[in-house]
């Protein structure tokens, strides 16, 4: 059976209903149309014809109103299945019932035709009960077959997998327009059109069906790239030490793939590859159109391997030759740096470098804070420059360690906030002592929750250089296979409600040009007036 739903013009109101038998390209009789229209006006009393489309009105024969009118036991039939699909009808206008794929249905209509003429041959009206249960088992029938039509009953394994991550996308991806189109009638479309008879035409179905969603930072990671981002969160990673992502509005090449931050001491950052430098090539194939995943796959490899990179820096291209080793991603150092003057009683600062937010970050950080107060610093310095961010809940709770109260970061959806992360200062560890955050375009995604909240709360001075504006969450799921999807689940707001996607978070106050990255050097740059990158202690505490 196939239901065909539409709006249509009523006759009269409420809508007119109209229950159309036909056989597409039948040589029987033609059907008859069964038409009831609750229309008080005497006007209507003419036959009226329906016409559902130029074929099909060829084979439509319409009951007149005047012989409706005449035969109760129609009228009763009628109006009793106007009472059970009323909503259905007032949304609809009408609905079409074509048993041409059911027989059962056809022997079932033409016996309940037979039935009511019979009952008007002879006078007997019929029963208001069986109408009743004549209408509810048409209604089952109807939705049934509709049900029946759903590909659900065939599907196969390749099939499955690309439902899973149809829905891990339908669940929890931000933006519930799915880039302007209905994500329902392209799950159908893909199942019906897509071939998905091995793994790799699987992949390449999903592969298809995210690009259509036009977001960079959701993608489909098969096994072993899934792997390979799991890898990045943990202690240790083989490759280059480089964290890269897609150029940014500010940045001055559209495409490509661009320097986040460079891990301090490693292969790349040896090379004086630095945040914003533009890779160009990795071993000879072109960035120009290529994702962060592929490029990040081409990056890693084995300890030892080589790998050829073509970068530009600010207008100069240079060619690096890189050895992969593996990159200790330990994310906090810290050390102690004296204030010049009043000798031994010259304050202490404690500096602490953050480079990523993996699974340790903020136990680290925690426990650098308290070695640093066991030797009496009376102020900090959290340094995130070329933080490329990392795990979304570690930023959380860094920045519960500097706050004793506040907003943290608020999460939006396409129709405003959802939710909303702050702190009591139950988890606090160092809320009263003076502290500036060092920032620079290298500064992204979790780095950039942490020092919003850190500013917007009034805790840090914030200096260096706008951040890079990765104002959007992604989350990632695997895959009953192995493989993964990395969605975009949410876009955040500083506690100020500043959305800094593409934009950044603007610092309070920049830093002298030369100001140096490594912590050796920055003790050296408050203990020197002479330095050019010489900042003394006031000027870098005060607001």
């Amino acid at each position: 059976m196939e239901v065909i739903l539409g709006r249509t013009v009523s006759f009269a109101s409420p809508p007119s209903l109209f229950i159309c038998n036909f056989y597409r390209n039948s040589t029987v009789s033609a059907p008859e149309v069964l038409l009831w229209n609750q229309s008080p006006s005497k006007k209507n009393r003419s036959q009226i014809c329906c016409s559902i489309s130029k074929e099909q009105t060829k084979t439509i024969n319409c009951i007149s109103r005047q012989f409706l009118d005449r035969n109760t036991a129609y009228k009763n039939f009628l109006q009793s299945l106007w009472r059970h699909n009323k909503r259905f009808i007032y949304n609809f206008g009408f609905f079409l019932l074509k048993p041409d794929c059911l027989s059962g249905l056809r022997k079932f209509v033409i016996r309940l035709q037979k039935e009511i003429q019979g009952a008007e041959r002879f006078g007997n009206l019929v029963p208001a009960f069986s109408i009743h249960c004549i209408v509810g088992v048409m209604i089952f029938m109807t939705y049934s077959a509709a049900v029946t039509k759903s590909p659900s009953w065939a599907l196969t394994e390749e099939n499955l997998l690309f439902l899973e991550a149809w829905r891990t996308i339908d669940r929890a991806y931000i933006d519930k327009s799915f880039n302007g189109q209905s994500w329902f009638r392209y799950r159908e479309n893909a199942l019906r059109s897509e071939p998905m008879n091995t793994r790799e035409e699987t992949y390449s179905a999903i592969r298809k069906m995210v690009a259509t969603l036009d977001d960079p930072f959701t993608r489909f990671l098969e096994p072993n790239k899934f792997k390979s981002l799991r890898s990045g969160t943990r202690n240790t990673l083989t490759g280059v030490g480089l964290s890269i992502g897609y150029p940014t509005g500010r940045d001055k090449s559209p495409s490509g793939v661009v320097v986040i931050s460079a891990a301090p001491g490693g292969p790349a950052n040896r090379a004086g590859i630095s945040s914003g430098d533009l890779i160009l090539a990795i071993d000879n194939i072109s960035t120009e159109s290529m994702g962060i995943y592929d490029a990040a796959e081409l990056l890693q490899g084995p300890e030892g391997s080589g790998v050829e990179l073509i970068v530009r820096h600010d207008s100069e291209t240079r060619h690096h030759s890189l050895i992969r080793e593996r990159v200790s991603l330990n994310p906090v150092k810290s050390r102690i740096c004296k204030a010049p003057g009043l000798g031994k009683d010259a304050p202490l600062i404690g500096y602490i470098k953050l480079t990523s937010f993996n699974q340790n970050a903020s136990g680290a950080v925690r426990e650098a804070i308290e070695k640093l107060r066991g030797s009496n610093v009376n102020a900090f310095v959290l340094d995130l420059r070329d933080n490329s961010g990392g795990l979304f809940p570690e930023g959380v709770e860094i920045a519960k360690i500097w706050l004793d109260k506040g907003v943290i970061v608020y999460i939006c959806d396409s129709r405003g906030v959802r939710d909303i992360y702050d702190t009591d200062g139950s988890n606090a560890a160092a809320t009263s002592e003076p502290l500036v955050v060092l920032v620079n375009k290298g500064t992204a995604s979790a780095s950039e929750i942490l020092a919003g909240a850190l500013k917007d709360n009034k805790r840090a001075v914030l200096f260096g250089e706008p951040t890079y504006g990765k104002g959007k969450i992604q989350s990632v799921f695997e895959l009953s296979d192995g493989s993964g999807l990395a969605v975009t689940v949410a876009r955040y707001e500083t506690p100020a409600h500043i959305d800094i996607d593409k934009v950044g978070i603007i610092p309070d106050r920049p830093l002298p040009v030369s100001f140096p990255k490594d912590e050796d050097n920055f003790c050296g740059c408050l203990q020197d007036p002479a330095s050019a990158c010489y900042l003394n202690r006031v000027e870098l505490f005060s607001r």
